[in-house]
């Protein structure tokens, strides 16, 4: 890959995890998500040696949420102990998460706060996990909040409509501060955003691999890479 354009924030749809633990024989399709979580921070480390700056992984969509109670109790569970691993690995990354931390059970959310801490001064790769998350209710919760500081700034009705910009609204994103994505990557086959950052990805490069992803191999990751390297980006222009 040297010498080569290669994205410097790089978004991930673990997808597939359950048909994964069907066609491997399991009867408990829960072994799937066990072993997806391990890949995280694996992926993670491809990352930091391709020098890239910024990971967003999908870990928990607000349709997720309507699962049923024991597996959803073993996804809590799972994305407490992923949140510990990233805080804990090697690479001194940087976790921040994004969703709506009030859907979450409050002990989970006291886990993910605390690694969030642990990690505020590192200065490794960015790692975002989209917990709670969808796209739309960013949105909604962004244009929410820039309002509610408008008025409190005592900006009146009248002349609102005119400080909602392109600029300000990304301001009030839940990944504020950070770049746009350069590239999704979606495994399992579906080829649809399913709601993850769509604001974000409107001009992102798009790459989907039939791979499920307990089984996605740092091959394919590269292969990705590699495809991304070959396309030419006009952000619309």
């Amino acid at each position: 890959m040297k010498g080569r354009p290669r994205p410097s924030h790089v978004a991930i749809m673990c997808d597939g995890n359950r048909r994964w633990a069907r066609e491997n024989g399991f009867t408990d399709v829960t072994h799937g998500h066990r072993v997806g979580a391990k890949k995280i921070v694996e992926v993670v480390g491809w990352c930091e040696e391709q020098g890239i700056d910024t990971v967003t992984v999908y870990l928990l969509s607000t349709e997720n949420l309507g699962r049923g109670a024991d597996e959803l109790e073993l996804l809590m569970e799972i994305i407490g102990d992923v949140s510990d691993e990233i805080a804990s690995a090697k690479g001194d990354f940087r976790l921040r998460v994004i969703g709506r931390a009030e859907l979450l059970p409050q002990e989970l959310c006291d886990r993910l706060s605390e690694a969030e801490e642990r990690t505020r001064d590192n200065k490794g790769v960015r790692v975002n996990i989209a917990v709670g998350y969808g796209g739309r209710q960013e949105v909604v919760d962004a244009v929410r909040e820039l309002i509610g500081n408008l008025a409190g700034e005592g900006v009146s009705a009248a002349e609102i409509p005119d400080r909602i910009t392109v600029d300000s609204l990304t301001e009030h994103l839940y990944t504020s501060g950070q770049p746009d994505p350069d590239l999704v990557i979606r495994t399992s086959g579906e080829q649809r955003l399913s709601g993850f950052l769509l604001w974000q990805s409107a001009y992102s490069e798009i790459w989907f691999t039939e791979t499920y992803w307990p089984a996605f191999r740092r091959m394919d990751f590269l292969r990705a890479l590699r495809d991304f390297s070959t396309r030419q980006r006009r952000f619309g222009k």
